[in-house]
């Protein structure tokens, strides 16, 4: 295995704040916003987007500007609100509407329901004139478009990516401001819901022009002496966002969970940073007796990258971080701080009752605790990056997490995608592991996916040498290779125990495995009201548990990391087996809100330490009544 598989990695999610020192601010940017449904049929319909005479690809805000990136157009008909913000939950059912996304009546056969447009009024002061300022969005499902007063500021086509945007050149200090979104949900980009909308967290964000740059800070260690000493290295990206050069330099200031401060790094030595221009600079510095990030005690130190313009403060950066060293072994399985331990993990997908997939942060930790009551320790994001917010909250609860990217690629498109994903998540001590894709069936048991996922492997390890990276398979003979970690979808569709005696070399983990579980509380099948009792309660349960088949496959085998089920919680779309009026997967060890089925009291009595007592169903069943039932413990 090469060295730097080896390196314990700090991590931190970015939390900028408001230093004493520095004029950097990172504001919610959610309330406030006006929407409108658009039409995906026709420019003109679409309230005339971009049909003017000269239109705003045409001239940087043409005068003939008339769409709602005008500031002359009127939106006092449109709904308020705020973000997240997700308009498909307000749609209608269809029979005919995608199986994938839950019987919605959204996509390409609905123009009228696929684009949403967003409009925000808003003031920056003329005391801001001089600093940098930035739009961040956490995610926009899906290509969308954004214009600043009427300036086109770009497109991205991916739902999923984080988008930063300089909007420096475009404020008009001291008076009103306008910033637009047009999002157009006509193409899925995943086979689940999805929604559609400004689904994640808005911000803006304020600093001097010599600052850190968007995710621009990579902080990772190497633990020596049996965990007793830690040297930290701190790579930092300084931007000159300035039109002329600028002499800056920077020291780090590391902080306990209490704030007292426990080391910092020299200053570097003063450099010339050219107008526009990014450079960055490398430090370490030791910790004796580091209290390490666990899943038990997630302990969280605080480092403050200061960034000096000459003698004086030109920002703070505030993160924090977590020292642990996570590392896959061919025959242990994972470790963590050296100690085996087994992923008792769950799929995700980000989607909830009654907010789609508009998840407001203190829901997002509403359901790692929910996950966490019944023993889970580990969260695979299903099928795309995740929103940072919940991101920051497994690492302050200890989950351990993989990252996933969402389509396999080594073009220009794909990797500016897995470049956006790593640079912004790499930080997190609760990353484990990057998954470069899921059952790619195009790229599985040929040359082409060997190729592919080769190239991503070393374009992943450039960007982060501290973590490896996997690619969860189908199933097949040869699968995709050329792996750090192989990931297996289910063994009923993978032969994992044969595959290990041919290849005793390869580190694996059950990236997906099915929990048979079915409609809460339901113990016959209505196909009509869509309810299904658990695959765990058919015929065959009596000689094949589903979901105690797979815990004990991954269990028994200390090779084995660990396994992934599908899925932690319900979600809309795929309720396959069922079809309509069937609208979401049932697949869930909890239901939509959280409440447990019968398998999650399976899974506490083997991943918890509480005792555990579940008796299942029922014995007055309505409609059944007369009949014999078999008693579960």
């Amino acid at each position: 295995m090469k060295t730097h598989y080896l390196i314990a990695v700090v991590l931190f999610f970015f939390s900028y704040t408001i230093s004493a020192q520095s004029s950097r601010q990172k504001i919610s940017f959610n309330d406030g916003w006006k929407f409108s449904l658009g039409d995906a049929s026709s420019y003109e319909k679409d309230f005339r987007n971009g049909t003017e005479y000269f239109n705003y690809l045409t001239k940087a805000n043409s005068i003939h500007n008339e769409g709602p990136y005008s500031q002359k157009f009127s939106d006092s008909l449109w709904q308020d609100v705020k973000m997240p913000h997700d308009w498909v939950t307000q749609l209608p059912f269809d029979k005919n509407a995608s199986h994938s996304h839950g019987y919605r009546a959204i996509g390409y056969k609905y123009p009228q329901n696929s684009v949403g447009w967003y409009r925000k009024t808003f003031k920056i002061g003329k005391e801001d004139e001089g600093k940098n300022i930035s739009l961040e969005f956490d995610g926009i499902f899906r290509n969308a478009t954004l214009w600043v007063n009427g300036f086109y500021m770009g497109t991205e086509p991916s739902g999923y990516a984080s988008q930063v945007y300089d909007i420096t050149d475009y404020i008009n200090y001291g008076g009103d401001n306008l910033v637009t979104v047009r999002a157009d949900a006509s193409l899925e980009e995943g086979w689940f819901y999805e929604g559609a909308g400004i689904y994640r967290n808005v911000s803006i964000c304020k600093s001097e022009k010599l600052h850190v740059a968007p995710y621009g800070t990579f902080i990772y260690s190497e633990l020596k002496d049996n965990y007793t000493n830690a040297t930290l290295f701190i790579e930092t990206e300084i931007k000159n966002s300035d039109i002329k050069g600028k002499k800056g330099y920077i020291y780090n200031i590391i902080r306990d969970m209490d704030g007292k401060e426990i080391a910092r790094t020299n200053s570097s030595a003063p450099t010339d940073i050219l107008a526009k221009e990014i450079i960055k600079i490398k430090q370490q510095c030791s910790i004796t007796k580091p209290k390490l990030w666990s899943c038990e005690n997630p302990y969280l130190y605080s480092v403050e990258t200061v960034v000096m313009d000459g003698d004086k403060v030109a920002d703070s950066y505030i993160t924090t971080t977590g020292i642990r060293e996570a590392r896959f072994d061919k025959e242990k399985g994972f470790l963590l701080n050296g100690k085996q331990v087994k992923l008792k993990g769950v799929n995700m997908h980000q989607d909830h009752a009654g907010v789609g997939a508009a998840i407001p942060d203190a829901l997002q930790a509403y359901r790692i605790e929910r996950l966490k009551s019944f023993g889970c320790n580990a969260y695979r994001a299903s099928h795309n990056p995740m929103t940072p917010a919940l991101l920051d909250i497994c690492d302050k609860k200890g989950i351990l997490v993989i990252d996933e990217n969402r389509l396999m690629g080594v073009n220009d498109e794909h990797l500016r995608l897995l470049e956006r994903l790593v640079k912004r998540d790499r930080n997190h001590p609760s990353v484990i592991l990057w998954s470069n894709g899921n059952e790619e069936w195009g790229l599985e048991n040929n040359i082409q996916g060997i190729r592919v996922a080769a190239s991503m492997r070393e374009y992943t390890h450039r960007l982060d040498p501290t973590r490896l990276t996997t690619v969860a398979n189908a199933g097949g003979n040869q699968m995709i290779q050329s792996l750090d970690v192989v990931g297996y979808n289910y063994i009923a569709q993978n032969d994992v125990e044969g595959l290990h005696k041919k290849n005793p070399e390869w580190i694996a983990c059950g990236t997906e495995e099915t929990t048979g579980s079915g409609t809460r509380g339901v113990y016959f099948d209505n196909i009509d009201k869509g309810h299904m009792k658990s695959l765990n309660m058919q015929e065959h349960s009596k000689t094949i548990n589903v979901i105690e088949r797979g815990w004990k496959f991954y269990d028994e085998r200390p090779w084995l990391a660990g396994l992934f089920y599908w899925t932690g919680f319900d979600y809309r779309g795929e309720p396959n087996p069922l079809k309509y009026p069937a609208v979401g997967s049932e697949f869930g060890i909890l239901d939509y809100c959280g409440f447990e089925k019968d398998e999650a009291y399976y899974l506490k009595s083997w991943w918890t330490n509480e005792p555990v007592l579940h008796i299942f169903p029922h014995w007055n069943l309505e409609g059944h009544e007369g009949e014999e039932v078999e008693i579960c413990i």
